[in-house]
């Protein structure tokens, strides 16, 4: 089974690291059948499973109730859940007390935070919780109002160090990993060789120490157009949809169900 300490102790091995998001069962049996390091219970699931067009709704409860789903059915990757918009940024007690509940009631094995050097006393108060802290920098999705939508961050040289420094003050808090989402693969290299511990690039280039999409984009699971960093390995959308109907015609021509499908 995937520990904070082996995934860690991946940097420089030569091993990218495989994480995907998942939100309930039947993401999570599946990405675990296909052998990946990590699963990240995304608040992307506002997006992906409720519906909301950004991540910004998304509630502790709702968090809780796709990491509990997900709890249920892991068995080897490790379990990484985000901690939603405004359940670590209004103090390092408020945090501590609502990461403890990924903990305790969906048996996380770490949560994920978006920020950099603002964000440093909650991490701190985190680890001496003995709550182990993935770092997010670039595109932070929980600031898309404060970035004016979603776009590349770090092109300019004064940004770009920024984002460096922030992610040398996250590495020396005791991050375990750093997700870089958005930046020019040229940065996010330079932010790979930076830091001690694993970068998980989403959008971020090949130079990081490993990858991380939503298993919606990844299986084409919505008709809706992808960023460019995404590269479908299925179209489920259409899948689903040509069998659904398939059925309805089924149902409509009185073809099913059939005698065998029928108890006696």
């Amino acid at each position: 089974m995937m520990t904070v300490p082996a995934f860690r102790a991946r940097k420089g091995s030569g091993q990218p690291l495989v994480v995907l998001t998942a939100y309930n069962a039947m993401t999570t049996v599946a990405a675990e059948a296909a052998g990946v390091d990590a699963l990240l219970v995304g608040d992307s699931l506002g997006m992906v499973e409720l519906g909301y067009d950004s991540t910004l709704p998304v509630t502790m409860d709702d968090m809780l109730h796709h990491a509990k789903a997900v709890a249920r059915r892991r068995r080897d990757a490790l379990l990484i859940v985000d901690m939603p918009w405004l359940s670590y940024h209004v103090g390092a007690v408020a945090a501590v007390q609502n990461a403890a509940r990924f903990v305790r009631e969906a048996r996380a094995d770490a949560v994920k935070i978006e920020g950099g050097g603002n964000r440093l006393e909650v991490v701190r108060a985190l680890l001496d919780a003995e709550i182990p802290v993935m770092g997010h920098l670039g595109l932070t999705p929980q600031s898309v109002l404060k970035m004016g939508g979603y776009k590349v961050q770090g092109r300019a040289k004064v940004a770009a160090d920024l984002l460096v420094a922030n992610a040398e003050l996250l590495a020396e808090a005791g991050v375990f990993s750093i997700v870089l989402e958005g930046i020019p693969s040229e940065l996010a290299g330079r932010v790979t060789a930076a830091v001690a511990v694993p970068t998980i690039g989403i959008g971020a280039g090949p130079g990081c120490d490993g990858q991380v999409l939503v298993i919606h984009d990844m299986l084409g699971m919505l008709p809706e157009p992808v960023p460019k960093f995404v590269r479908r390995y299925a179209d489920l959308h259409a899948t689903s949809t040509e069998a659904i109907k398939r059925w309805a015609d089924d149902v409509r021509a009185g073809a099913f169900p059939s005698s065998e499908e029928s108890y006696g």
